[in-house]
């Protein structure tokens, strides 16, 4: 996203901690655990296990699976279920299986993946968590890995909310034989690669380690602080004058910025950040950074939800 601008460099400050640092309770109310979903349960359950597991409260996650899908699938712990909005933004990335229903020539199943690359339109599947109306999404990537016979094995990188097995189907229309999803796993999800996710079993070790022997280091291996859901996000970084004042519902002002991101357009999702990096709120830009960099008051963002909890941070206004 670019080097950030900086308006004013603020002193180290005596409120808040870094993400990192917060106590290992602290952290597994306000963590992220990216599960490697196996094959079976829902999203649902394994987020119901997960939370049942830490003996937390709630626990929520980002991106439905379907239950023969495997993969990333992050989970936000009890109160980082605030910031779960924010992987509406993130792509995702798969590696499929579509088997044709009739032989085709290579050539043209090469061809005809590269057509679908770009806006498609979808309805969603039958079985699907959400109506099933006609919409767009964008595919990014989408290139054949290896194909054998009716079989072809593929990469995609698409935008959140891209059913995949809507897209083998209509592949296989598009080619005249019919087609279906034999296979799919996600491989990352917004900046959730497969490399940090953990199987269940990790969890359960992890926690039990602490619980019996006071051994932390396995969950904070394993579990990554709420901020880990804003990654892809703008960032805004606000002064402690201003934090506990968008933690009551206050829109950010111009003068409580520091720091920022470059390149942000009116009405982006943006993170609202201390200056230890510490998710104070999701808001939507209400000014571009050009426009921020020289105004002098105004309302920089409009906060939409808030991730701190009150009173984390002194209250400064009146």
């Amino acid at each position: 996203m670019g080097e950030l601008i900086v308006l004013h460099e603020p002193p180290e400050s005596r409120h808040g901690r870094r993400p990192e640092d917060r106590p290992i309770e602290q952290l597994l109310h306000f963590g992220v655990f990216v599960a490697d979903k196996p094959q079976g349960p829902s999203s649902h359950q394994v987020s119901a296990w997960v939370r049942d597991l830490l003996g937390l409260p709630r626990a929520g996650h980002a991106g439905t699976l379907d239950p023969r899908v495997t993969g990333v699938l992050p989970i936000a712990l009890d109160n980082a279920t605030r910031a779960v909005d924010a992987m509406l933004e993130g792509d995702k990335e798969y590696v499929g299986v579509l088997q044709l229903h009739q032989d085709v020539e290579e050539a043209r199943v090469r061809a005809m993946l590269e057509r679908f690359t770009g806006e498609v339109w979808q309805t969603p599947p039958v079985r699907s968590a959400v109506k099933r109306e006609l919409r767009t999404r964008w595919i990014y990537e989408l290139e054949p890995l290896e194909l054998d016979g009716r079989l072809t094995l593929f990469r995609t990188r698409c935008e959140s909310g891209t059913y995949i097995r809507t897209l083998c189907n209509d592949v296989g229309e598009a080619l005249g034989v019919g087609g279906h999803m034999l296979d799919l796993r996600r491989t990352r999800t917004a900046t959730f690669p497969e490399a940090e996710a953990h199987s269940l079993l990790d969890l359960k070790d992890a926690h039990v380690a602490w619980k019996e022997d006071g051994d932390e280091s396995g969950l904070r291996r394993i579990v990554q602080p709420m901020e880990s859901l804003l990654r892809h996000l703008p960032q805004i970084f606000v002064k402690d004058t201003a934090v506990d004042a968008i933690c009551h519902g206050s829109n950010l002002a111009v003068p409580g910025v520091t720091r920022l991101s470059p390149g942000i357009k009116r009405g982006d999702l943006v993170a609202l950040l201390t200056g230890k990096g510490e998710g104070v709120a999701l808001a939507n830009a209400s000014m571009t950074t050009d426009e921020i960099v020289i105004a002098k008051s105004g309302i920089a963002a409009d906060s939409k939800r808030v991730l701190m909890d009150p009173g984390t941070y002194p209250k400064l206004w009146k």
